[in-house]
């Protein structure tokens, strides 16, 4: 018979519980009622405002070593951090092509957080509700139900998942057991000169470095030019290259030009190479009933990134990979040590989900995702992508109605380019005068805007990737952008 141990002497044991339960759950429901006041007013408050130096201050403060009440936490966190956001939640916020959340995404990553579940796999609820998603996103590209995909943590991962799955598929030898030095000829990816940078990434990362990349040439709408690209492709084969990817853009981070998917998936067939298609931008303009014709050919892609932390408004952060061929998929990443090994039953009976990326450990994004969906249904997330595509064209109009500014490109999607003239401005004269305007947009919490370049031309950056934009906000952005270039132009501050 076992005798109970004797406790004389020993360290009481801890745990990161509560003492005291009934605290934190009154504590938990101010924070929820005070979440619910910031979202339900966010349109009163600035998009974006400078931190005080004090509050920079404060982010400097050492490593705390002792504990201090969860109140208190939870008032340095109201003061100093949540009324200095990014502003991207904000109706009035375009300066990256960033979705805005939503509510019930947030109670969602609340619940995925509180229950704790690993997303490598095994046997439970979180598991099946991450494949349920990623079955979900096939459905929206028009994929088969055979294909695969994975969960990752936005475009960029989703992009590197599938240009590695192509890189592997098109090499001619097993690149994860010899190498990218051992592959016969040099392989060559190709796309537009307007591809995301995460690309060359991409390459670096894959081992093929940045020249593996061929960039097209575009024509007048941005779209990548389909005979220069068929002659670069007959060009570097002759010369001894093998000729592996056709990156499609469906949308680019600049304009939201989109490339002619069906013309690509054709030659990319032809050319017997892998067509990945880049949808971080548009590949949900798929589910778009006024604008989906603006995507077609996404569904014949051999693999898609999409980011449902867009235009499915998920919160941060959460991206897709699809990938056609399910087995060329798993045999790229797929590693089964001893301590991960499938049981029969139990636990580690189900689906390995790591199998299909490079990350083991994976959070729960499946949650908010589902949720959201579950709550409006798809059709509502395309009529708000329609939304926000016609008001990129309303924004459009408003410019060029409007003497004092100028489109530098026609808007193709929600992605809308202009500039302030400036009489008798040029160069980098017009380039600062409108920068002064964009930061003073910005400083005064009217609303945030990018500048980039466009057709080898400074302009500014409106991206209506927002489910509270109206279109009184981009009034308002027209008024105050005419008024703040007058401003500036009178005082003479633009230099």
């Amino acid at each position: 018979m076992l005798k109970a141990a004797g406790t004389a002497g020993m360290v009481a044991e801890e745990t990161l519980d509560p003492v005291d339960w009934a605290d934190v759950q009154a504590l938990s429901h101010r924070i929820v009622d005070d979440a619910v006041d910031y979202l339900r007013d966010v349109r009163e408050r600035p998009v974006w405002k400078d931190m005080p130096a004090e509050v920079r201050e404060f982010f400097a403060a050492p490593l705390p070593r002792s504990p201090q009440p969860l109140a208190q936490v939870y008032g340095e966190v109201t003061d100093k951090v949540m009324v200095y956001p990014m502003g991207n939640i904000h109706p009035r916020f375009w300066s990256w092509y960033m979705g805005s959340s939503n509510f019930t995404g947030a109670l969602g990553d609340f619940l995925a957080a509180i229950q704790g579940s690993n997303l490598g796999g095994g046997n439970h609820a979180a598991a099946l509700m991450d494949s349920q998603v990623v079955d979900w996103c096939k459905q929206m590209m028009g994929f088969p139900q055979s294909a695969s995909g994975t969960l990752v943590s936005g475009g960029s991962m989703a992009n590197i998942i599938g240009l590695t799955v192509a890189r592997n598929t098109k090499a001619g030898i097993d690149v994860r057991e010899h190498g990218v030095a051992a592959i016969e000829k040099p392989l060559r990816f190709y796309g537009s000169d307007q591809l995301h940078s995460c690309h060359r990434k991409a390459m670096e990362a894959l081992g093929l470095g940045n020249n593996a990349l061929r960039r097209i040439p575009t024509d007048a709408g941005l779209r990548i030019d389909i005979e220069a690209l068929r002659a670069a492709i007959t060009e570097d084969r002759a010369a001894g290259f093998k000729p592996a990817c056709i990156i499609g853009n469906a949308g680019t981070v600049n304009t939201g030009a989109i490339d002619n998917l069906q013309a690509l998936a054709k030659l990319a067939h032809e050319e017997d190479v892998w067509f990945h298609v880049d949808g971080c931008i548009g590949a949900l303009i798929a589910v778009a009933p006024e604008n989906a014709h603006r995507v077609a050919g996404i569904e014949w892609a051999d693999s898609v990134a999409l980011d449902p932390h867009k235009w499915l408004h998920a919160p941060f952060e959460v991206g897709c990979a699809l990938v056609r061929d399910a087995s060329a998929h798993r045999k790229t990443f797929a590693v089964t040590p001893e301590y991960l090994e499938s049981t029969p039953r139990g636990l580690a009976s189900g689906h390995w989900l790591h199998d299909y990326g490079l990350q083991t450990s994976r959070g729960f994004r499946a949650l908010k995702v589902w949720m959201a969906l579950k709550e409006h249904g798809i059709e509502k997330f395309g009529r708000l992508i329609d939304q926000n595509i016609a008001q990129g064209h309303y924004l459009g109009t408003l410019i060029e109605a409007e003497p004092l500014l100028e489109l530098v490109a026609p808007p193709s999607i929600n992605i809308v380019c202009f500039r302030y003239r400036g009489d008798g401005l040029t160069g980098e004269r017009q380039k600062a005068l409108n920068t002064e305007i964009m930061l003073r947009l910005q400083e005064d919490g009217i609303a945030a805007l990018s500048d980039t370049t466009v057709h080898g031309q400074h302009c500014l950056r409106v991206a209506i990737n927002n489910h509270r934009t109206r279109r009184d906000d981009l009034d308002l952005l027209v008024r105050e952008t005419v008024r703040l270039g007058q401003e500036i132009l009178k005082s003479g501050a633009a230099r």
